[in-house]
């Protein structure tokens, strides 16, 4: 993995690191379009699993109400055996929940910087978030402690505001805003050695030239062990093969998404398409394998996807995330209204198929969401400071909804901001 190291004046040399595997991404996506459902078999089978689902446990309530941000989970035992799910708070903590009581059984906090994104290791029960103050920081999430066990530390101006980790929790890469003019990735080798002494890291190195603003979105390859997208406010969705000697070689493509990206994915068979949302509710859809060949390699490109559905009454207010189907090798996204309501489209080349809408959860825009493919539970997060568990077949409980909560959070500006610059670079669309 060939990495350009930056000085503290911000020129570079060259250096070289192994290649390594990438982590696997769920994604979701909350929105409001319709068009006809795919009429097969698996597609209804998958229908019905999300139309059934219904409400099985609420969080219980905090002193401090917050804005849900981020879900991860555990993957470290059976899901129908209990985990713990780690939540991103907009107040900057992190909280541990056991997943089928959700109860509350520890927090983490960054201070004295805020916390961005949350991610359990693959192979333990390691979290990991990335944070203002120049680190990225990780916890065991069964021990009492607070005290994180390592700090990945960045360079002096970094402000991280994205990360993710690879498959194998070799490779750490994150995200930075925009400082002078520097927009970086950063990487780190996250493996964590018992007979190190100090609980510090240094970087490895950074990639400096493909993003030329805040680099809001970083997602590693869920099989490929050294490939990576990062997604900017710039516009691009760049591609990266972390095994090659320099960052010019490991630039494989740049997408153009004409607008801020506010979240990224892997999809398709080998996880050879990438996706990507915008904060303008843009939905843009690249397929790799046509990278060498004449076809195009968009597969669908909506601007705003709030203007193109029909949901039969209903209305999309935002987007999510996104959310591949491996065994129906089927893309789906999520959607939602300000008033909770969530909106689940299946995706084709052809545009978005509605498939179903959960209501009588969420009091207030919905903010994460995670689906366990191995019980097919959804675990979603709002901006009513309610995490909520959904079980397909689960018999409803009815609860009352919290009153609408309307959180100042600057995180919440970030998440939110809009950018309308576009940039032509190394671009194949």
């Amino acid at each position: 993995m060939g990495i350009v190291y930056p000085s503290k004046n911000h020129s570079s040399r060259r250096g070289s690191v192994p290649g390594h595997c990438l982590r696997f991404c769920y994604v979701l996506i909350c929105t409001r379009y319709l068009l006809p459902l795919d009429a097969t078999p698996a597609m209804e089978k998958i229908e019905e699993q999300f139309a059934n689902l219904n409400i099985v446990k609420r969080s219980s309530g905090t002193e401090e109400p917050t804005y849900l941000l981020g879900i991860d989970t555990s993957k470290t035992v059976p899901a129908e055996k209990g985990s713990l799910v780690a939540v991103l708070c907009s107040n900057g903590l992190i909280r541990i929940y056991d997943k089928e009581r959700l109860n509350i059984v520890r927090e983490f906090s960054g201070h004295p910087g805020h916390l961005n994104g949350v991610k359990f290791a693959n192979s333990c029960d390691i979290v990991y978030s990335s944070c203002t103050d120049s680190t990225i920081k990780c916890w065991d999430a069964r021990l009492t402690s607070d005290k994180p066990v390592q700090l990945f530390k960045g360079y002096p101006s970094n402000i991280f505001i994205s990360f993710d980790i690879s498959c194998n929790d070799h490779v750490i890469c994150a995200g930075t805003e925009k400082v002078d003019d520097d927009a970086l990735l950063v990487f780190w080798d996250a493996r964590i050695n018992s007979q190190d002494v100090s609980t510090t890291k240094d970087p490895l190195g950074a990639y400096s030239e493909t993003h030329s603003d805040d680099i809001t979105q970083v997602c590693f390859h869920p099989s490929n062990p050294n490939m990576v997208v990062s997604g900017s406010t710039d516009g691009l969705v760049n591609v990266f093969d972390i095994s090659a000697d320099n960052e010019e070689d490991a630039l494989v493509t740049t997408c153009n998404s004409v607008s801020s990206v506010s979240y990224i994915g892997w999809s398709g068979k080998d996880y050879k398409q990438i996706y990507c949302m915008t904060h303008d509710e843009g939905f843009y859809w690249w397929d790799l394998n046509h990278l060498d060949t004449d076809e195009p390699i968009t597969c669908l490109n909506i601007q705003d996807v709030r203007e193109v559905m029909n949901l039969k009454g209903g209305v999309l207010d935002y987007l999510i995330g996104g959310l591949y189907h491996e065994k129906m090798d089927k893309l789906f996204i999520v959607g939602g209204t300000n008033t909770g309501v969530i909106h689940l489209m299946s995706c084709t080349t052809s545009g978005l198929s509605h498939v179903t809408s959960l209501l009588g959860g969420h009091a207030a825009t919905v903010r994460s969401f995670f689906w366990n493919m191995q019980d097919d539970s959804l675990l979603t997060g709002g901006e009513d400071a309610q995490l909520l568990l959904w079980k397909p077949g689960a018999i409803e409980k009815k609860f009352t909804k919290k009153d609408n909560m309307k959180i100042a959070s600057s995180v919440y500006q970030r998440v939110r901001t809009h950018s309308n610059d576009s940039y032509q670079r190394r671009k194949k669309q």
